[in-house]
């Protein structure tokens, strides 16, 4: 492998899984999530799933609902940062 592919090949690695949302399933409806890794998390979020906050520079997840609520013309105005284990434990 040249040395120009091997360069393209670790810079794809590197892309911030922050810029991937993915569209998830759960039994209180659908969701889009987008994980938010440490280096780009500069403030505190409260999570709701338990509480507790989720200090900056901690990877975390970032929730919205795909069909907003009745009074939002969006679900991005919904949107909710999780632990990870407390996303991966609601249901």
């Amino acid at each position: 492998m040249s040395r120009r592919k091997a360069a393209a090949a670790r810079a794809a690695r590197r892309e911030p899984p922050a810029q991937r949302e993915e569209l998830v399933h759960r039994r209180a409806g659908d969701f889009w999530q987008r994980f938010i890794t440490g280096t780009t998390s500069s403030k505190p979020y409260r999570c709701p799933g338990c509480h507790q906050m989720i200090p900056p520079a901690t990877p975390h997840y970032v929730v919205w609902p795909e069909v907003p609520s009745l009074l939002e013309t969006d679900g991005l105005n919904e949107r909710r940062h999780w632990h990870q284990g407390c996303w991966k434990r609601h249901s």
